[in-house]
């Protein structure tokens, strides 16, 4: 029997890129389907070649690309110098590339993108893609995560999905209208996304739960121990922003509840600001642990739109930063609104500049973001039955 067969990222060492391509994977097994996730090792090289030249070619003016810069001046750094960041950098490195080969299924070995097409009829009943920031437009430029390999013969899907902006340059605008209707069943993780395929291709596509939320925090207690990682209360921080005032109110938390800070740092490039504002920082984390400091912190302050949802599962005190300063047409600010226009959840952005105090009357009623959370599980899974089922 045919296979349905992933397209995800889940090489990434992001915990919130990891986990969600995880739970696709979960989500497919819990609906009974036989799946594997696309091994891109032999052809990674071919879509970082693409992604490059895109980079070259684009202006860096917006706060993506600029992001970007930041995240290839650390390869460079990780690859010739020797210091304690660097070791301890790598450390972390190795806890990911352990955690993905535990718990992924992944598929034979394709050594490029046209052997990969050419066995895709023979191989999968379907193809689906999501979910996370796959149509950014360097990864419409690297033309993986659009599904144009898979052959028509074979059922595509996207679940999920993310644009991670709310526009599109005009280059990778006309690339994405032909590759989206191409992909028989759309669902897309942020209203932006919703609005901007509709302008698009003219086609009417459901928002959809984040594959993370397709499952309840107990779900997600198959992967992580059961005792605390850390044993003594504390304030959890996952920036992965430059923002020193995010830093700063995590640091007046501290003040007035007496609790440590600990921190993730350095994650997607190293940050100055996350410089000694921590009392511990380690790195020996994979992403089961993670869940673990989110679900025993006290307190979480985060920019992370993963963290916030985890954070969420596991009803949390929790207090969330816009990573992008700018609200620019290419920051990813939408994805928190998003999450909490969905959950019903309000005032939980905070800017950094807010008296602490104040912010402890601030309540969520887990009750009634539990109930919107199970209606919007029912509506995801039955997009992905129906879509599976080719209907």
């Amino acid at each position: 029997m045919k296979k349905v067969a992933i397209v995800s990222c889940y090489f990434q060492h992001n915990y919130g890129s990891m986990l969600q391509a995880y739970a696709t994977q979960m989500a497919l097994d819990r609906l009974g389907y036989e799946n594997e996730t696309i091994d891109i090792s032999g052809f990674r090289g071919e879509i970082k070649k693409a992604k490059i030249k895109y980079f070259i070619k684009a202006s860096l003016t917006s706060d993506i690309l600029l992001n970007k810069i930041g995240m290839a001046k650390n390869v460079m750094i990780k690859k010739f110098l020797k210091n304690e960041y660097v070791s301890q950098a790598k450390i972390r490195d190795r806890k990911f590339d352990d955690f993905y080969k535990k718990y992924f299924r992944l598929s034979e070995k394709y050594e490029s993108k046209a052997e990969l097409a050419d066995k895709c009829a023979k191989k999968y009943s379907a193809v689906i893609v999501g979910s996370d920031q796959l149509w950014l437009p360097a990864n419409i430029a690297a033309d993986y995560y659009t599904l144009n390999f898979v052959p028509e013969s074979v059922n595509t899907i996207a679940y999920a999905t993310s644009f991670g902006q709310s526009t599109l340059p005009k280059d990778s605008a006309k690339k994405a209208k032909v590759f989206l209707n191409r992909i028989k069943h759309i669902s897309i993780r942020e209203e932006s996304g919703q609005k901007l395929i509709k302008e698009l291709t003219g086609r009417d596509v459901p928002v959809v739960c984040d594959p993370t939320l397709l499952f309840t925090g107990d779900d997600w207690m198959s992967i992580q121990r059961e005792e605390p990682i850390i044993k003594t209360p504390y304030i959890f921080c996952y920036f992965l922003g430059n923002n020193p005032p995010h830093r700063e109110f995590a640091k007046r938390l501290r003040e007035v509840t007496g609790f440590k800070i600990v921190a993730l740092t350095h994650l997607d490039e190293y940050v100055k600001c996350d410089m000694n504002y921590a009392d511990e920082t380690p790195y020996d984390i994979d992403p089961s642990d993670f869940l673990n400091l989110i679900r025993n912190a006290s307190y979480v302050c985060t920019d992370s739109f993963h963290c916030s949802v985890f954070s969420i599962l596991y009803k949390r005190k929790f207090f969330a930063f816009r990573r992008y300063t700018r609200n620019t047409k290419q920051s990813t600010n939408s994805r928190l609104d998003t999450l909490f226009n969905l959950t019903g959840i309000s005032g939980r952005i905070m800017k950094g500049d807010e008296n602490v105090r104040d912010c402890f009357n601030m309540e969520i009623d887990y009750e009634e973001a539990y109930k919107r959370l199970d209606k919007l599980r029912e509506d995801s899974y039955a997009f992905l039955v129906k879509s599976l089922n080719g209907k």
